[in-house]
């Protein structure tokens, strides 16, 4: 039982998972910015705000993964469109989530102040959900069939 829950944990921390950190710094440096920017800058809705952080942030993050976390050779808008479907559902469920979770907790807080860190809650489930996502369903290896192509 330890060998198998072992290599289990194994399989999400390894050097995959070190690369996809270290991007995920680089890019959530890059979308946070953005992020709080159309809100508290240019007072932009709360799912306006945390949409264009991942509208940019998204494209960046597909060629940084692509290319060199997952190091993926596929070709054509197969990987762009499970890419964009990984992120929209991540992107949902972790924002949807966050929202009534931090109204919830943080109810006497104002709506700046609920909305403020509903977005940090919503960064933290998306990168979990994301890194899933893109490991094992965006950029998955390909596995040979058994027809040998």
């Amino acid at each position: 039982m330890k060998e198998k829950l072992r290599g289990f944990v194994m399989m999400f921390f390894d050097r995959t998972f070190l690369k996809f950190i270290l991007v995920g710094v680089v890019n959530t440096l890059f979308g946070t910015a953005i992020m709080f920017a159309f809100y508290n800058l240019l007072h932009l809705s709360y799912w306006v705000s945390s949409a264009a952080n991942y509208f940019f942030g998204s494209i960046l993050s597909y060629f940084l993964n692509k290319h060199f976390t997952f190091k993926n050779k596929e070709k054509g808008a197969k990987t762009v469109l499970r890419f964009a479907l990984e992120i929209s559902v991540c992107y949902l469920i972790a924002y949807g989530a966050a929202r009534p979770l931090v109204r919830l907790i943080l109810s006497g807080a104002s709506v700046k102040v609920r909305d403020n860190v509903a977005m940090l809650v919503g960064m933290g489930l998306f990168v979990v959900l994301n890194y899933i996502g893109q490991r094992f369903f965006a950029f998955a290896e390909k596995k040979p069939d058994d027809k040998g192509e």
